[in-house]
């Protein structure tokens, strides 16, 4: 009984490691976080943290590749687990400008007819 505790134990524990594993921002990792993942040594994270802070942000996981060493293999093994971006909230894009022609006019309050509006009589003050 008890050896069936122990392996439901390791059962649990890994589905929840697998459940709470987090996917890495490829544009915010350190190389010590990318180290973590599958075919990436500490030579190949550094590579990584390099070619970041000489090209920008990586615009899409698979702009990985253009790093040296990288290929093919690790960002398959690894795709899962990256992203890029996700952990930032994206910029607010700027609203568009309306051009001025296409903006139509406020039309014109029609006019009521004088005839229309009935005279008020006014009586002179009484003193």
């Amino acid at each position: 009984m008890r050896l069936i505790n122990v392996i439901f134990g390791l059962l649990l524990a890994f589905c929840s490691a697998v459940t709470f594993a987090q996917a890495i921002d490829i544009n915010t990792a350190t190389a010590a976080q990318l180290e973590g993942l599958k075919g990436i040594g500490p030579k190949k994270a550094a590579e990584i943290v390099k070619y970041r802070e000489a090209n920008g942000p990586f615009k899409s996981v698979e702009d990985l590749s253009k790093v040296q060493g990288v290929g093919a293999k690790t960002l398959t093994a690894n795709k899962d687990m990256l992203m890029v971006g996700g952990a930032a909230m994206p910029a607010t894009p700027k609203m568009p400008e309306v051009p001025k022609a296409a903006v139509p006019a406020t039309p014109k309050m029609p006019e009521v007819p004088k005839a229309a509006v009935p005279a008020v009589p006014v009586e002179p003050a009484k003193q």
